[in-house]
C-alpha cells in the first residue's frame, strides 16, 4: 500500500535549460553545488500517493519561493548559498525574463503539486530538501554543523507558533510523533533549525490545515552519503541511508 503522502521535491536536479547556456558565472560545478543530493533517490524512491519532481535547477528559478520575490534571494536568485554572483553582468534577468521563466518552468510544477494534492487518500505534504553538513557563507547558520535531520513546521524550536511566523504547518503533536520516529532510527533532528520552512509548506500547509491535513519540510544531511573526500555521492551510504528512512516514513504512517 502507497504510503499516505504527497512528497515533492523542488531543488533535485541541476540541469539548465539551452537557452541560458552561458549566462551563468558559475562554473558548472559551483552550478551543481546548489543541487540537493540525494533528494530524488531517497524521497523519489518513496511509495508515495504521488511524488512531484523539478526538472530544472533552483538557479533557474527556485520553486521554493514566493513567484513575486524579486530580491537577490528570490524567485530568480542573483547570489548563491555561497555568496558568489549567478549571473554574467550582461546576462542578469531582468522582470521580462523572470515572467517567462516564471511561466516555462515555475508554474508547471506547482499545477502539478495542486493536482496531487487533490489526492483525498493523502493526509499531508513533505517537501523534501537536503543541506550541506556545515551551513554555508548565505545560511541562517553559517559554519554551524547541522544535525541528520531538519523537520520544520513554520514554528519555533519546539514546534509551537510564533507571533513573527504565524500559523503553523503541522501540529506540535503530529511534529513530536515524527521527530520521535527518525530518533528511533538512529538520526539526530533539529525543529525549524535552521530553517523554518519554505514557500511551498508555508503556502500548501495553510490550504492543507483547512482540511485537517499537514505540511512539513524535511531536511537531510547530506554528510550521511555524500563521501568527504571525493564530494561524490556514497552508494552503500547512501543505500543505508535510504533504508532507514523509509522507515521512519512508514512509522510515520502508521501513527498519523
Amino acid at each position: 500500500m502507497a504510503l499516505p503522502f504527497i512528497i515533492s521535491i523542488p531543488h533535485g536536479s541541476g540541469r539548465i535549460p539551452d537557452a541560458l547556456e552561458g549566462a551563468f558565472a558559475l562554473s558548472q560545478d559551483e552550478i551543481d553545488e546548489s543541487v540537493d543530493w540525494g533528494t530524488e533517490e531517497i524521497f523519489g524512491s518513496l511509495d508515495a500517493s504521488d511524488t512531484v519532481c523539478a526538472q530544472w535547477s533552483r538557479l533557474v528559478v527556485d520553486l521554493n519561493r514566493a513567484p513575486e520575490r524579486r530580491d537577490i534571494k528570490g524567485v530568480v536568485a542573483g547570489v548563491d548559498y555561497f555568496g558568489r554572483r549567478v549571473y554574467r553582468p550582461d546576462r542578469e534577468p531582468g522582470n521580462r525574463e523572470i515572467e517567462g521563466r516564471l511561466n516555462g518552468y515555475y508554474w508547471p510544477y506547482h499545477r502539478r503539486l495542486e493536482d496531487a494534492l487533490r489526492n483525498e487518500h493523502a493526509c499531508g505534504l513533505f517537501d523534501g530538501h537536503s543541506l550541506n553538513g556545515v551551513g554555508p557563507a548565505e545560511a541562517p547558520d553559517a559554519g554551524c554543523k547541522r544535525k541528520d535531520i531538519v523537520l520544520s513546521n513554520n514554528g519555533d524550536h519546539n514546534g509551537e507558533t510564533t507571533r513573527s511566523l504565524g500559523r503553523t504547518t503541522c501540529p506540535v503533536g503530529w511534529l513530536n510523533l515524527m521527530k520521535e520516529a527518525f530518533l528511533n532510527a538512529g538520526f539526530s533532528v533539529a525543529l525549524n533549525d535552521p530553517y523554518t520552512a519554505g514557500y511551498i509548506t508555508a503556502h500548501y500547509g495553510r490550504i492543507l490545515a483547512e482540511e485537517g491535513k499537514f505540511a512539513i519540510q524535511v531536511e537531510i544531511n547530506q554528510d550521511l552519503y555524500i563521501h568527504p573526500v571525493t564530494g561524490r555521492i556514497h552508494p552503500r551510504r547512501l543505500a543505508e541511508t535510504r533504508s532507514r528512512i523509509q522507515g521512519c516514513f512508514e512509522e510515520i504512517a502508521r501513527r498519523v
